[in-house]
């Protein structure tokens, strides 16, 4: 059975590979299955429910969670079953982008996981035009609760009037909007096909080594088309998805969950290589000398370098003396994670693929659904510093002034109510993605950075910010960084250090200091061994792209303040305009 409506992916694991625990989640300390046949039975129900609410094809009903949980997936494909669309929206966004998001897709119903999101929602609920009603996952008093939708379901279950709505819905009909949260301006309202996205999980899952009955952990956001086209994935390939219960605990449930598989930004890849790193400052003698030894022998690990004896041999030594503990900290069952949303530092790629977890850094956007290439291991599919080679039915060409254009079945229907903006991003059927990037000589995509990023110097001379930025984040005094000097006479930096590495160095080195973000990001010392360790990097670059001069940023940059996307990229129109007086004080 080929499916070619989300709805039918589940209907593949129920005729193939029926399972008694297709989605997982851990409710008062313990994990609670949902089997393939309650869910999609559970499912029935909602559909059945919302039909009974005078909810009809097309209408837009839009979904809040905190976190992944096995409902959101339940009432996400009870939507689409009889031709509903849905609204995902990140939990962490204004209240001011719930309300133009809600209005502008016209949302009549909402679902929400808890109080904390009820209780946002209801602060602007008077100004959402359409919206009838809200339901809740928790029980929260003066709330609807989408159990009461089940138990309408199973009163008023009707197969017949089910497999009527079922059969009415097209491959082309709009299946969701998905409001990227993008790094400037409003966001925009990405309309997806039902044929979009199962085009893109068949062809994606091609990819992986997925096998029946293996096990994965879902963390990232469901309302990203990234997780979420993986979760459909999942499902197809019957795999069972285990849903952590926040960030926190991430460790803590990869060690109960034992996944084989997951997904994962750059930047919390980072976060558990400085963990794993800062491990070695706690050993002494010849355990510590041999701890580095290993990431040094894991940071020149090449895939498929079979011909380099005395490396393997190096190879097999730290793998099995300190390496393989890495894998055991993760569950030890870990064969991949599949990393996007930004650009992964190959150095990550490296030192997890030396300790038996491949990462798969694959590349695509939220209007393309979301996959248009993927590394893979497998027949030497797999080349670090790159984003793989195209899936299959995705064509890439690179426009006269290098920018990624793709064509497939995956690209957007087009902008919720912007036919404009559509056709601006369009050439005949070629999707412009606003990425800089090469093909080489054996098919492999590399991104070099984003078209809109690219600034000229006010000698002339082009900067490509992102591939400085990337190599300046392997110090691991830099958390964030963005690089600045358009119209001036230089490139520059504005950095918000790891202040959890920048006190361990300053403590290391005996320098005295005030323990406060402000007086860390002022101190002289530090800021000389940034620079200083800026410098070893201007190998990689021409004269004219080396980072000239840099400052500190007193804070953390965050998503709640705005630094930053609900997917951890960095907004820079709005960190360059909050630090203008810190760019003064460099360029003056």
């Amino acid at each position: 059975m080929n499916p070619t409506r989300i709805f039918e992916i589940l209907d593949v694991q129920l005729k193939n590979n029926p399972i008694e625990n297709c989605m997982s989640e851990k409710k008062d300390g313990r994990w609670v299955n949902i089997s393939t046949q309650e869910m999609s039975r559970t499912i029935n129900q909602i559909t059945t429910a919302l039909l009974k609410l005078g909810v009809k094809p097309n209408e837009k009903i839009a979904l809040i969670s905190s976190t992944n949980r096995t409902e959101w997936s339940v009432i996400d494909m009870g939507i689409l079953q009889l031709g509903a669309i849905t609204v995902p929206l990140y939990p962490n966004i204004s209240s001011n982008d719930y309300e133009f998001i809600l209005n502008h897709s016209e949302s009549t119903y909402c679902f929400v996981s808890d109080k904390d999101i009820y209780l946002k929602l209801a602060s602007i609920k008077k100004n959402v035009k359409r919206l009838k009603g809200i339901y809740s996952f928790d029980q929260i008093e003066n709330c609807n609760n989408w159990l009461d939708l089940i138990k309408l379901g199973q009163k008023n279950q009707n197969d017949d009037e089910l497999k009527k709505y079922k059969s009415n819905i097209s491959d082309s009909d709009v299946a969701t909007i998905i409001y990227t949260s993008g790094t400037t301006g409003f966001p925009k309202g990405v309309m997806l096909t039902h044929k979009n996205i199962v085009s893109n999980v068949i062809s994606a899952s091609k990819k992986f080594p997925f096998k029946k009955n293996q096990t994965a952990l879902s963390f990232l956001p469901l309302c990203h088309i990234f997780e979420r086209t993986f979760v459909y994935g999942y499902i197809y390939n019957g795999i069972s998805v285990h849903f952590a219960e926040s960030l926190d605990t991430i460790s803590e449930n990869l060690l109960e969950v034992k996944p084989n598989f997951m997904t994962a930004v750059p930047r919390l890849l980072e976060k558990v290589y400085e963990k794993i790193y800062n491990k070695g400052n706690e050993l002494s003698g010849l355990k510590k000398k041999l701890f580095y030894w290993s990431i040094k022998i894991a940071l020149k690990y090449e895939p498929y370098n079979n011909y380099n004896l005395i490396y393997l041999l190096k190879h097999t030594i730290a793998k099995k003396l300190v390496l393989s503990k890495w894998k055991q900290a993760l569950g030890g069952n870990l064969e991949l994670i599949c990393s996007g949303s930004a650009p992964l530092q190959p150095r990550l790629a490296r030192v997890f693929s030396a300790a038996g977890i491949t990462i798969a850094e694959a590349y695509g956007l939220t209007e393309t659904s979301p996959a248009i290439s993927i590394n893979d291991l497998r027949d030497k599919g797999l080349r670090i510093g790159t984003v793989g080679k195209p899936i299959e039915n995705v064509e890439i060409k690179i426009a006269d002034d290098g920018e990624i254009l793709c064509k497939g079945p995956n690209i957007m229907k087009g902008y919720f109510k912007d036919s404009d903006l559509t056709k601006k991003t369009m050439s005949g059927e070629y999707f412009h993605t606003g990425d800089i990037g090469i093909l080489d000589d054996d098919g492999f995509l590399k991104i070099t950075d984003r078209k809109k990023q690219m600034f000229k110097t006010s000698g002339g001379k082009y900067i490509a910010p992102q591939v400085i930025e990337n190599k300046l984040k392997e110090s691991v005094l830099i958390e964030q960084i963005i690089v600045i000097g358009e119209g001036k006479k230089m490139p520059s930096a504005l950095i918000q250090p790891n202040f959890d590495e920048a006190r361990l160095w300053l403590k290391k080195n005996n320098i005295s200091f005030e323990d406060n973000l402000y007086a860390i990001s002022k101190n002289s010392k530090l800021i000389e061994q940034i620079t200083n360790e800026i410098r070893t990097y201007d190998k990689n670059f021409g004269s004219w792209e080396s980072v000239k001069s840099i400052k500190l940023t007193p804070e953390i940059w965050s998503i709640e303040e705005g630094h930053l996307t609900p997917t951890m990229k960095v907004r820079r129109k709005v960190v360059f305009n909050k630090y203008q007086s810190l760019i003064k004080e460099i360029y003056e």
